[in-house]
């Protein structure tokens, strides 16, 4: 009989209710800047670059869900010694997608908005959109170092 051991991972949360307002993204912004930074027990510290990442993360899937979701949403931060996870749920059944660069890139870089996913793509190790079985969905990227 082998005895399997599983390594036990320090891990931080955090959620927040959100309400469906242009002001929610500042606030985002400002929670998980205070949340990362603040010590944590067992769990390593959250560098400054790591902190902005989350942070520019946090503020656009926060603007995407109160801007073409249907209620509140809600912020889920999760820190563990080697990652960051940035969750945030919204009411709408409809998944964000990236723009595409390659058919008119002139045009692309002349909008005011829409690039936003393509950076968070760019930020976090993952990018997933998981569908809650209630007509909702869960945007999770995933920092990692």
């Amino acid at each position: 009989m082998r005895a399997h051991t599983r390594a036990h991972r320090h891990t931080a949360r955090a959620e927040f209710a959100l309400p469906q307002e242009a002001a929610s993204a500042g606030r985002a912004r400002k929670l998980t800047s205070v949340f990362l930074t603040r010590p944590h027990r067992h769990v390593t510290k959250v560098d400054a670059e790591r902190v902005d990442d989350a942070t520019l993360i946090v503020s656009e899937l926060v603007t995407n869900a109160t801007r073409h979701g249907r209620s509140p949403c809600r912020l889920r931060l999760v820190v563990s010694n080697d990652q960051v996870t940035v969750e945030v749920h919204d009411a709408s059944p409809v998944s964000p997608h990236v723009l595409k660069t390659d058919t008119d890139p002139k045009a692309d870089t002349e909008r005011e908005s829409g690039r936003g996913l393509a950076m968070v793509r760019h930020l976090a190790a993952r990018l997933e959109v998981v569908g809650t079985g209630r007509g909702g969905k869960t945007v999770r990227a995933v920092l990692v170092w």
